[in-house]
């Protein structure tokens, strides 16, 4: 079955996180990714730890179904070799630090002389313009720079380092995909490309759409922990168990919070949290942590209250419902044969390639292909 873009040709320079995640997108819809990489070692990612093969699991998960071109962009030779490709692309992704691209003699200006439709998406921590743009950063730097950390960092003396890599995925990969799609759709429409500026820290905003309204709009702005869903309520916190276990509990809708305190059988004097808030909510976290978290699941199994034990990773991945939905059913393969869970995309099945089972690409394996010029696709039985 072919994806929804089987007729898009991307060329990708990014390593890492950010653009790679982007263009697995990408190829899980179809599109045929071309990773162009450094000889000697490849991307950064390859070299991670831990190792599954050759490379890095990281590695392997990120850069399912693509292929790889290994080139001293450096060089102008080799550059000169990229060309007929990047005549052919329909989409650049890069995430160097400004100007890197353009004194490489690949920049914008440089590739929309030979491909006038070139969709080039650029992927950095502060945005091509701005004082902040050449500076180095990694994701705890750009989700503290935009205020995102200050409001759920935890106590001064034991903060809190968030779990997920917020910007990279959510202020880049996310952005980069969207602004890809909406440029194919324009280009569909005008016959023109354009160039993408994504900036990962400029994509974070978003998610405190209810900070920055409620901080301009009546002048309260938050802070460290202390609002609806960061914790500063009772009806949005995380309670232990008496096994050590967590229990999410988010019953903030007055229905909810009803159906709640009666199933833990809190007592009258505490059901209205407006009184005593603080009173109230050690109250549950006593009760809550007075029974074990089958305990507590069994309950929270049998009614609607948006209450639920906290999974590790591995049980999610056996979790009926997932397995049901069948976000777990591809996956990859290495040049050893073994075989593990490829990372769940979110692009729907009537859009994606049929392939179940991919590979990474080992580096240069497709290095041929470009010096003769040939469409890879072309090369393909």
């Amino acid at each position: 079955m072919d994806g929804a873009l089987d007729d898009i040709l991307v060329v990708d320079f990014s390593t890492l996180l950010p653009g790679p995640m982007a263009t697995l997108f990408l190829a899980e819809a179809g599109a045929e990714v071309v990773k162009v990489e450094r000889p000697e070692s490849g991307e950064e990612m390859r070299t991670y730890h831990p190792r599954w093969g050759v490379d890095s699991v990281n590695f392997n998960m990120l850069n399912r179904g693509k292929k790889s071109v290994a080139l001293n962009l450096k060089d102008p030779a080799a550059t000169e070799g990229l060309l007929p490709l990047l005549k052919r692309a329909d989409i650049i992704v890069e995430q160097f630090r400004p100007g890197v691209m353009d004194r490489l003699g690949l920049g914008y200006d440089d590739i929309v002389k030979i491909n006038p439709d070139i969709i080039f998406c650029s992927i950095t921590g502060y945005g091509q313009t701005g004082p902040k743009s050449l500076r180095a950063g990694h994701d705890l730097n750009y989700i503290g720079d935009t205020g995102l950390l200050a409001l759920s960092s935890g106590p001064v003396s034991s903060p809190v380092v968030p779990p997920a890599l917020i910007a990279d995925i959510a202020g880049g990969t996310y952005p980069a995909v969207m602004n890809i799609l909406l440029a194919l759709r324009k280009r569909d429409k005008k016959g023109v490309g354009c160039k993408l500026d994504i900036s990962m820290a400029d994509g974070l905003f978003p998610f405190m759409y209810w900070a920055i309204g409620d901080g301009q709009g009546v002048d309260a702005w938050p802070g460290n922990c202390d609002s609806l869903v960061t914790g500063g309520t009772c009806r949005y916190r995380v309670y232990p168990t008496a096994d050590d276990r967590l229990i999410a509990a988010a019953p903030i809708e007055q229905k909810f919070w009803e159906i709640f305190v009666e199933v833990i059988n809190l007592e009258e004097e505490y059901r209205d949290d407006t009184k005593t808030p603080d009173a109230t909510a050690t109250r549950i976290a006593e009760i809550l942590v007075s029974k074990s978290s089958a305990h507590w699941e069994k309950i929270f199994n049998e009614v609607d209250c948006c209450c639920s034990i906290v999974s590790t990773i591995k049980n999610a991945m056996d979790d009926s419902h997932f397995v049901a939905r069948g976000i777990f059913e591809n996956s990859i393969v290495n040049e050893t044969g073994s075989e593990i869970v490829a990372l769940p995309v979110p692009i729907d099945k009537a859009l994606r390639t049929g392939a179940k089972t991919r590979s990474a690409p080992r580096l240069g394996e497709h290095n041929n292909l470009v010096e003769r010029g040939t469409s890879l696709k072309e090369t393909e039985t």
